[in-house]
């Protein structure tokens, strides 16, 4: 097994799941089923195969729920952000988080789908990681990976893996997976309450301080129930 870049990911688990519904009228949508398993085991066994030891996972909408699910898992072993009181977004779930991580850390949604390339997501970002110049990597797939997405892409990338965001009405080549490995640099400064973690990316950018890598495997948007059915299609088919 490739040495890691961090022992410890953030899990990205207390949104409202609004696209998701009604699937998500009556439970948080990391408990969405996808091929036999909710989306959040799905994550969370992804980190087990990778030998990511923690997982600290924040939770809000219907949280009980989500956290009756995880008492028990031992691998890897699971901490939470309670997130009950306010909803932070991702910005500012990753600042109430902070305590909780090390430096640097894996992040990732709580309802992500992928199959492994040659070498596994979390082997692949360390690989590439390097702590003088990043202050986070992404996880990029291109379109010809992305299941179930119609979008018009997320980033550019240059020839050293820098990233810039897709210029209006423009098509940008890659898709951000929901993945990364972050610096706590990143979180230097931060507003205080609610706030997109693009924000700080944003200030990455300008400060050439932002990189990504192509992912390898193939990647799934499973933000609605319709892209359920195509993606066990495709896992079964493996």
């Amino acid at each position: 097994m490739s040495e890691l870049a961090s022992d410890t990911a953030m899990v990205m688990a207390a949104g409202l799941g609004k696209r998701m519904r009604p699937l998500t009228a009556t439970q948080p949508k990391p408990m969405v089923r996808v091929a036999g398993k909710p989306l959040i085991d799905h994550t969370l066994d992804r980190l087990q195969e990778a030998g990511v030891a923690r997982a600290v996972v924040n939770v809000h909408y219907l949280a009980d729920n989500l956290e009756a699910h995880l008492k028990d898992r031992k691998a890897p072993a699971v901490t939470v952000s309670d997130e009950r009181d306010l909803l932070l977004e991702t910005g500012g779930g990753l600042i109430k988080a902070q305590d909780l991580l090390p430096d640097p850390f894996f992040c990732l949604n709580a309802d992500n789908v992928w199959l492994e390339g040659p070498r596994d997501a979390f082997a692949d970002l360390s690989a590439h990681w390097d702590a003088e110049r990043m202050d986070a990597l992404l996880l990029l797939v291109p379109h010809t990976r992305a299941h179930n997405f119609r979008g018009h892409g997320d980033f550019h990338m240059d020839g050293a893996g820098r990233v810039s965001r897709r210029r209006e009405r423009r098509i940008a080549p890659y898709i951000y997976t929901g993945i990364q490995l972050v610096a706590k640099r990143l979180l230097r400064d931060a507003p205080e309450g609610p706030f997109s973690t693009n924000l700080l990316w944003s200030r990455a950018i300008e400060e050439g301080r932002l990189y990504g890598v192509p992912f390898t495997g193939e990647w799934f948007e499973v933000g609605t129930p319709e892209a359920i059915k195509p993606t066990e299609a495709v896992l079964r088919d493996g």
